[in-house]
């Protein structure tokens, strides 16, 4: 627990460390130069937000999701220790997304993009997950906010690859399975490899 002055006469607020899991993605050149070159800056730029290091999965080459013809993506895994609301972090998070370059969607979804930040687990809390659908594993409902854990995190090897990596024994915590067996249901992992 960190204790803050909150700007009254003898008044303190406890604020409690918390772990945030964040990827990071990237597959065209933006404002902060190449794919590699904008994920390592945003490393840096988080890292500067929540004021702590970063634990930092190894990068990696992966296919790209939807029907859109593009190029590999870059795709890594921060864990990081904060003490700020998620909700403010995600709004800073869109910040750096646009200052690297990119823009609001144009009608395509999982297109191209110099940054991409997605916030993937908050201290194990579950938000926003009204039901699962047995099928799909993904909300009942199209978000309209924040839910976490990020509702399509266990469908995607380029995110629980790198998650493992800075966290090897996470556990999904809306679907309360090891991140390993699901890693281990998604099959060959020939879309995923190091860089």
């Amino acid at each position: 627990m960190l204790r803050e002055y909150d700007g009254h006469a003898n008044h303190k607020c406890e604020i409690s460390m918390s772990t945030l899991l964040v990827s990071l993605g990237s597959n065209v050149a933006g404002a902060w130069g190449t794919p590699r070159q904008a994920l390592l800056r945003a490393t840096r730029e988080i890292e500067a937000i929540v004021g702590s290091s970063a634990r930092t999965s190894p990068l990696y080459v992966t296919a790209p999701v939807g029907p859109v013809r593009q190029q590999a993506f870059l795709n890594s895994v921060l864990l990081i220790q904060v003490n700020q609301p998620v909700s403010r972090l995600l709004r800073l998070f869109k910040l750096l997304e646009r200052e690297a370059g990119r823009r609001p969607a144009t009608g395509v979804r999982w297109g191209p993009r110099p940054l991409d930040i997605d916030i993937i687990d908050h201290a194990g809390r579950v938000t926003g997950w009204r039901r699962i659908e047995s099928k799909t594993g993904r909300p009942g409902r199209e978000p309209v906010h924040l839910i976490l854990p990020h509702p399509r995190a266990h469908a995607r090897r380029f995110v629980l690859r790198p998650v493992l990596d800075v966290q090897p024994h996470w556990w999904h915590p809306a679907l309360r399975q090891p991140g390993r067996r699901l890693l281990h249901r998604l099959g060959d992992g020939r879309t995923v490899r190091r860089a």
